[in-house]
């Protein structure tokens, strides 16, 4: 066993000595390969990392939204709807909310502009978000702004803004408060204010609202609640909490998997080009190999050195890629993707985020990078070895 290994150790000095000698050659293919898995990598690890932030900031939602339906497009929904869910045992509480889009044709940028009642159990969250000590719930003309929107604003020094209501007269607003920088996935451009200031803003009856929020006392019962709903108000769309951030997971995986697809394009063309090097060994390294079995060398000896030499490769690119990634996506706020994964509205979230590592990820990668590389260099090593040293030298 240790004859086995100290050979193990005398074939790894002469590969890294080998890599030396043909240092520009691999540390040309190190750099690429590292900058393939650096974008690979990314896509994984801002992935991860948003479906996380957006699991966090739901937390927060209420357990079941109801939507009125019309010709398959959401409408105003009556008060009159919270009073036939009182028969519904488990119901916690049943609250209206007033939301939309406020377009800035200024600044070309749309808000979202979010009615809060007082009694609405979400409110204390809300009020939680929102940086330093703000008056909660918000007085008559009181907003809280989104990091975002209150840039978009340029409301410094002052804290007076207004909005046209749909009678083109102006709804004067003060700046309470702006939300905290970890909820900005979904904050940044959020204008949060008081039910009737919202009702008034969007000119919405008072006996109508956008949608009703449920609050359940058992979350395990949200799913049954949510189908007793339906039966009782056919004519809406029943929305749970866990449905919501499953469609998160699924926007954010989508336009992921769709750019890792183009990537793995980049990936397949640079195993091509490695297998292209490596089956088309120079005449310098095929006299190498002779020259190396003439000496005793095996075929399997052969096959040890370019798998340590692929494998120092690979294994240091990857460390770098990955390494770069991490760092891109954490300290970058990954600035170069975060247009393909949040969107490309006026209004981008400064993220800060912080992707969870796990071994799963790390294995998915190794798979999809590394080992077609080992594989591609490794088979034409093995083509090489098994021809006759005579062979090699003479030709």
């Amino acid at each position: 066993m240790n004859a086995a290994f100290e050979k193990h150790c005398n074939i790894l000095d002469y590969a890294l000595s080998a890599l030396w000698r043909r240092r520009l050659k691999n540390g040309g293919i190190l750099m690429v390969f590292a900058a393939v898995i650096f974008l690979v990598a990314s896509f994984q690890l801002v992935t991860s990392a948003l479906t996380e932030t957006a699991g966090k900031v739901l937390a927060a939602a209420p357990e079941i939204t109801v939507q009125r339906m019309s010709a398959g497009r959401q409408e105003a929904i009556p008060l009159a709807y919270g009073d036939r869910l009182h028969e519904i045992f488990g119901i916690r509480a049943t609250v209206p909310r007033i939301w939309g889009y406020y377009f800035d044709e200024v600044r070309g940028a749309n808000y979202t502009v979010l009615g809060v009642a007082p009694d609405m159990p979400q409110a204390d969250g809300l009020g939680k978000a929102v940086s330093g000590s703000v008056p909660w719930p918000l007085g008559q003309g009181r907003v809280v702004l989104g990091r975002a929107a209150a840039a978009t604003l340029e409301l410094q020094p002052r804290q007076l803004f207004s909005f046209f209501r749909p009678d083109l007269s102006l709804k004067p607003m003060t700046v309470a408060g702006v939300f905290r920088p970890e909820t900005e996935l979904l904050t940044a451009d959020l204008i949060a204010m008081p039910l009737a200031d919202a009702r008034d803003l969007f000119g919405i009856p008072a006996s109508q609202a956008t949608d009703l929020c449920v609050y359940v006392a058992n979350p395990a019962e949200i799913v049954t609640i949510a189908e007793k709903i339906s039966k009782i108000l056919p004519d809406t769309r029943v929305l749970t909490r866990p449905q919501i951030q499953k469609t998160y997971q699924v926007v954010f995986g989508w336009r992921s998997g769709f750019a890792s697809v183009c990537l793995l394009a980049a990936l397949a063309a640079f195993a091509i080009l490695a297998w292209d090097k490596a089956s088309g060994l120079s005449p310098e390294e095929r006299r190498e190999i002779a020259i190396l079995k003439i000496l005793g060398w095996e075929t399997s000896d052969i096959l040890a050195l370019r798998f340590w030499e692929g494998g120092l490769v690979a294994g240091l690119a990857f460390l770098l890629g990955i390494t770069l990634a991490y760092f891109h996506v954490v300290f970058g706020g990954a600035a170069l993707f975060k247009p393909v994964l949040v969107g490309w509205s006026v209004l981008q979230p400064t993220l800060s985020l912080a992707p969870p590592v796990t071994l799963k990820e790390v294995l998915l990668l190794l798979a999809f990078t590394v080992l077609p590389y080992l594989a591609v260099t490794v088979i034409p090593a093995w083509r090489a070895a098994s021809v006759p040293a005579e062979s090699a030298l003479s030709g």
